[in-house]
């Protein structure tokens, strides 16, 4: 039997082609800690953070352990070596607790990269992310990648898994680029 909110997540994902983020190339991005897991691992995930280490690849997804979700959590692993290569971070973020994305992280993200709960879905409310249905509080599909100074470099907003990665390492190519 499935949950209410499976099905409605499932029939939003039929219905809706594209995401929507208004977050644009060149905006602010909103500062967040929140807590997150790492192969398993609990910590505290700080964007300030991270982005002291390089940019980040700051990517909402619906719900764990979704077809669509997990898909884009196997790519992302696959990837990450790449995304290490040039100095990005690589986060997960959706509004699903902190227990199931422990597992979240080992299972789908194979241990290569950390997703954070949102709790209450403030962070997806705050980077446009937030899946348009009413009284569900679910991240659509957008990644973003956020440069070392904290500006938007790149927005991916669709709810096919599939070109989220392709994108985010194009735009992580081109920032490393832009830096010679």
């Amino acid at each position: 039997m499935f949950s209410k909110q499976a099905l409605t997540l499932t029939a939003a994902l039929m219905l809706t082609g594209l995401a929507e983020a208004a977050l644009p190339v060149g905006a602010p991005a909103p500062d967040f800690s929140a807590d997150a897991a790492l192969g398993g691992q609990p910590y505290k995930f700080s964007l300030a953070a991270a982005l002291k280490k390089g940019p980040v690849v700051l990517y909402f997804y619906p719900k764990a352990f979704t077809s669509g979700c997990t898909v884009e959590a196997h790519l992302f692993a696959e990837a990450s070596e790449k995304f290490e290569a040039l100095g990005a971070t690589v986060v997960g973020i959706s509004n699903d607790n902190i227990d199931t994305l422990k597992k979240f992280s080992i299972e789908a993200c194979r241990n290569k990269f950390a997703v954070a709960a949102d709790a209450g879905a403030k962070v997806m409310k705050d980077y446009d992310a937030k899946l348009n249905l009413p009284a569900v509080d679910m991240a659509s599909r957008v990644s973003y990648l956020i440069s070392s100074d904290g500006r938007i470099a790149a927005v991916h907003a669709a709810m096919k898994p599939e070109g989220h990665i392709e994108t985010m390492l194009k735009a992580a190519e081109q920032l490393k680029s832009a830096k010679r």
